[in-house]
């Protein structure tokens, strides 16, 4: 047995279903791996359906246990039954990708794995850059950003949970999963990361049933478990900069969020004094002051209100903080001559309307004796100096499958370079600047994007505040095109601006059609002519095609909708021309029967017919036919010379063809 995976169920109901279809599904075969259900003695009717599932497949079992009140417990006893080489943790609101336990068990064999992170997507998951690639093999020390995810949802080998003693708190004790990861983190040799494919969908529940909403449920001693947290981290032996980088975490996500929006906004008295104060023992009692005075910028002054015990202060500083959002300025939008959708980034903070909306600055620090020192912006709080403005900033692009939920990062990962911009009158803007780079070819993992449409989005961290936002044209800019209609590799790409003025790219037209966007782009004052190729005419176009051969089937993708003389078009095709532009390539004889062409009976008359495309207000161009066959086809702008004028003429043809009658005679 190679894997075995260990589900707490809990009054699971209609959610059940979805889990087991995942589970029936997967590519990896049945005799190589068993589900083993922990159920924590629900009350609705997930056990009898349970007990069905475990006499219908042998690779199902089920073991009943008393209500322990959290997974803690189910999941030991899970391990306790598991005869599996890998232990594999799946919440029974869950899915997994279908080849999710083939390839997890394919990396842990090929790297010894220890631990095993699997890219996890979906409706609760926002982007992380653990994820922006696979790794082989690596240990916390050289990866601190671990611990950006301590969800149990990971694949651990058996014999290395059991050579350390590894047992998640039994109980209600929140964080259980926090405390039993990061323990396995600080004992494994060898942690993989599946970044090329989503193997974990954690699912939002309409019921709101997921657990992590009772975080402070007075059963819990939340801060009380966080001290433990915190302690096995500190006290681990690491060198302290790998420490303090691993604490980091718990103090920004755990600690700081109580000093925060959207805590102090909203949670009333007396609970919200009552966790702040909490907090600040928390923060004064476990945490070694080199990781505060590490933090970047806004989470520093939030840790030294909260240190201060300014309840007020950080409340205010709450209110004047909910209201920022980032801004993004987009520019450039093209296709690259290698067929990548390319774009120049800049995202910025920027205050709400109710302080202003002005971009977020830093203004020159008069009393800093060198001239180098900044303060903060007045708006957020007065005179506070920031002396390291980029301490810990970063940006990056990332790319949302808007159907799956599955984050993909572009070519090159998306980075942007973080930078200090003049803001005049000794002023500067923090930014993140960089390109954007879609390859449709190998977005997703290294292979292909899967049809669908995909918004950029960018995830900034400035000043110690972290935002997350979709590529949008500012209200104040004018409409910028969003880049030519495409196609790569026999794809129809399709760049455009949403409703919204955000940013999203159509993979194989499921929402939008090459043709309409393609009239939409056509530039009425084009003055090419196509050429011939085969059995087929070229039209130029204003668009892109790349890949598969020039004009090459593996180029091309079909067009729809295309009128030539007023009949429409079978077998229209958007491609590469032999220069290596887009030209729309349209079978030569247009009658119907055993040709690809109109469903009319008849030929098409000779001479010359305009070309229209769905969405184009005009004609993108004409061709011209000779005897029910096209010749030749022209942008609108194209001036034929009069040896093709008399070609495509019927009259100056019949006079021709007289005149060499009579001089055969």
């Amino acid at each position: 047995m190679r894997i075995s995976i260990v589900v707490p169920t809990y009054n699971t109901g209609p959610y059940l279903e979805r889990l087991v279809d995942s589970l029936l599904a997967q590519s990896l075969g049945r005799d190589r791996f068993e589900v083993v259900f922990v159920d924590d003695g629900s009350t609705d009717g997930t056990p009898a359906r349970l007990a069905e599932l475990a006499a219908e497949h042998e690779f199902v079992t089920l073991h009943r246990e008393p209500n322990s009140g959290w997974p803690g417990r189910p999941r030991n006893v899970g391990m306790a039954h598991a005869r599996g080489d890998y232990i594999l943790f799946l919440d029974h609101d869950d899915v997994l990708g279908r080849e999710a336990l083939e390839r997890m068990l394919d990396h842990a064999d090929r790297h010894r794995s220890d631990v095993l992170v699997p890219k996890v997507s979906s409706t609760m998951v926002r982007p992380r850059s653990l994820f922006r690639e696979t790794v082989g093999a690596v240990t916390l020390d050289r990866m601190p950003e671990l611990m950006d995810s301590l969800s149990p949802h990971k694949m651990f080998r058996r014999a290395f949970l059991e050579a350390h003693a590894l047992r998640f708190p039994e109980g209600p004790w929140i964080l259980e999963d926090q405390l039993f990861v990061s323990a396995a983190y600080l004992a494994a040799e060898s942690i993989g990361i599946v970044g090329d494919y989503p193997c974990y969908y954690w699912l939002r529940r309409d019921d709101e049933g997921n657990s992590t909403r009772f975080r402070f449920d007075p059963r819990h001693d939340f801060f009380g478990n966080l001290r433990t947290v915190v302690a096995q981290v500190r006290d681990s032996g690491l060198p302290a900069d790998v420490r303090d980088a691993l604490l980091h975490r718990h103090l920004r996500g755990e600690v700081l969020s109580r000093a925060s929006e959207p805590e102090l906004l909203h949670v009333e008295s007396p609970l919200r004094e009552e966790r702040f104060e909490a907090a600040r023992k928390v923060m004064a009692e476990e945490f070694p002051p080199s990781v505060v005075d590490a933090l970047p910028g806004l989470l520093r002054l939030r840790a030294e209100l909260l240190a201060g015990g300014d309840l007020e202060g950080a409340a205010e500083l709450a209110g004047r903080m909910a209201g920022v959002r980032a801004e993004t300025h987009v520019e450039g939008v093209r296709w690259s001559a290698d067929g990548v959708l390319e774009a120049d980034v800049v995202v910025g903070l920027r205050h709400g309307e109710e302080r202003g909306g002005g971009p977020v600055v830093l203004e020159r620090d008069g009393a800093d004796a060198d001239g180098a020192g900044w303060l903060l912006d007045p708006a957020l709080r007065e005179g506070w100096a920031v002396p390291e403005p980029l301490h810990r900033s970063f940006g990056e692009l990332v790319v949302k499958d808007r159907d799956r939920g599955d984050w993909w990062y572009p070519l090159d990962g998306g980075a942007l370079a973080v930078r200090l911009d003049p803001a005049g009158e000794g002023r500067v803007r923090p930014v993140a600047a960089g390109r954007l780079r879609f390859d449709p070819r190998v977005l997703a993992g290294g292979g292909p994007a899967p049809r669908g449409v995909h918004d950029v989005w960018a995830v900034v961290g400035l000043l110690g505040v972290e935002r997350f936002v979709r590529l949008t044209l500012p209200d104040a800019e004018p409409s910028a095109a969003a880049g030519a209609p495409a196609v790569v590799d026999g794809r129809a790409v399709l760049p455009y601006w949403t409703a919204n003025r955000q940013l999203a790219v159509d993979v194989g037209e499921k929402q939008r059609r090459l043709g309409r966007e393609l009239g939409t782009a056509a530039a009425p004052q084009g003055a090419r002519r196509g050429g011939r190729r085969g059995d087929r005419v070229e039209l130029p176009l204003e668009a892109a095609a790349f890949g598969g051969g020039a004009g090459g089937a593996g180029a091309a993708a079909g067009v729809r909708g295309v009128l030539v003389g007023g009949r429409e078009v079978r077998g229209a095709r958007l491609a590469a021309g032999e220069d290596g532009r887009a030209v729309l390539s349209l079978p030569s004889r247009l009658a119907s029967g055993s040709s690809p062409g109109s469903s009319s009976g008849t030929a098409l008359p000779s001479g010359r017919h305009t070309v229209e495309l769905p969405g184009a207000d005009r004609p993108v161009g004409y061709a011209v036919a000779v005897d029910g066959r096209l010749v030749w086809a022209a942008q609108p702008g194209y001036r034929p010379t009069l040896r093709e004028r008399l070609a495509a003429n019927p009259a100056a043809r019949a006079a021709r063809g007289a005149m060499r009658k009579a001089a055969g005679r």
